[in-house]
């Protein structure tokens, strides 16, 4: 069954967008759903003279349109059965893309830049589009295939806030892909209290905290299991820094998939200190999936 709506792309009037492009084309055709590639423009200042702003929006207009027929041109050359459209949506990129996620199955972006949709630093587009995007947003990294394939897809998960909406997201990519599941859960502890050793008075605290976990996600799973029978999860806990071990995890890693902390106001921005490291340390795609709306 296909998703409710396309995936989008965002793009900038740049030569190294043709693989950001190809890889948002195999995303949609993974999801049998068509491509939305989007070019910002920008508009002009509300000041000075009438015909003169006119006349530079409709100088921005027509590079906006060269640069979305040039990308679309691309897409449909790599997927040629694959249903691609074009948008030029006038104001600010992340804005308007956090805008159009609400209707859209997957936003699609590049890592860093310089301008327009995906060449700022992920600080920027990236970042916003990640931290308030209706729908999952997944950030391609510079230098890979656009088609990788062999290493299994990796979903940090947190006991605290709990993400079920980000564990199912993974497994319907596991099963797009036929790859593996790794379900990771670190157990983070000060990086100035070492783990109780064998025989302390602590250990018996700190197995059970670890058990405790380990049943909660292995519920988890089961749950997801009998949802996607053919895929093949497998459950990671251990006590180490969370962004550390899904950096390196990343490494192998088809995709890694972490959720976003669905919080409100000033403290959504902050993405979850989890995710954002990931977004920025990662060595492989990363799919930031919203909480769900309960």
């Amino acid at each position: 069954m296909a998703d409710a709506g396309p995936v989008i792309v965002g793009v900038d009037d740049a030569d190294d967008q043709d693989t950001l492009v190809r890889f948002a084309a195999h995303q949609a055709a993974l999801r049998d759903v068509p491509l939305h590639i989007a070019h910002a423009v920008s508009l002009p200042s509300p000041f000075g003279n009438a015909a003169k702003k006119d006349a530079e929006a409709r100088v921005a207009v027509r590079r906006g349109e060269t640069v979305v027929d040039r990308f679309e041109a691309v897409a449909r050359s790599a997927f040629p059965h694959l249903t691609v459209a074009g948008e030029l949506p006038f104001g600010d990129p992340a804005g308007t893309l956090v805008q159009r996620s609400a209707e859209t199955s997957l936003v699609v972006l590049g890592h860093r830049g310089a301008g327009g949709f995906s060449r700022l630093s992920l600080g920027s587009v990236s970042l916003q589009v990640a931290t308030h995007a209706h729908c999952p947003v997944l950030v391609m990294r510079p230098g890979r295939p656009v088609d990788a394939r062999g290493g299994p897809v990796v979903v940090g998960v947190d006991l605290v806030h709990y993400s079920a909406t980000a564990t199912k997201f993974a497994f319907e990519e596991a099963a797009r892909r036929s790859a593996g599941l790794q379900v990771v859960h670190a157990l983070h502890r000060p990086a100035l209290l070492p783990l109780p050793r064998t025989g302390t008075a602590l250990e018996p605290e700190v197995r059970r905290t670890e058990e405790s976990a380990r049943q909660f996600l292995r519920e988890r799973i089961a749950e997801l299991g009998a949802q996607y029978p053919d895929v093949s999860a497998e459950l990671h806990v251990d006590w180490t820094h969370p962004p550390t071990c899904l950096t390196e995890l990343s490494e192998r890693a088809d995709l890694m998939v972490v959720g976003s902390s669905g919080r409100a106001g000033l403290r959504r921005l902050l993405l979850g200190s989890v995710s954002g490291e990931v977004l920025h340390t990662a060595r492989c795609p990363v799919a930031v999936v919203p909480a769900a709306d309960e």
